[in-house]
């Protein structure tokens, strides 16, 4: 069984490794939709769609939020601390 899977990990565990990964991206999105639609989308609709401000703030915001998270999961795989 090693020999076909040098990490060791059986089926169910890697099963059980990809539901919690697929848990994480699913919060993940989530979070990254309601912070940078509660940033950026005016709170009194005006308009069936975003305008060219709101857009460019999802952007944005989107692009931070990924960014950082991005940082964040190198610091923690690399098992570092951030920069003082």
């Amino acid at each position: 069984m090693a020999a076909n899977n040098p990490m060791g990990v059986d089926k169910e565990q890697a099963f059980g490794m990809a539901e919690t990964e697929m848990e994480y991206r699913v919060e993940l999105f989530n979070r990254l939709a309601q912070t940078c639609f509660n940033k950026c989308v005016d709170k009194r609709y005006k308009e069936s769609e975003l305008n060219m401000g709101e857009n460019s703030c999802i952007d944005r915001c989107v692009s931070k939020y990924w960014q950082v998270n991005s940082m964040i999961g190198q610091l923690l795989s690399a098992g570092g601390r951030p920069p003082m």
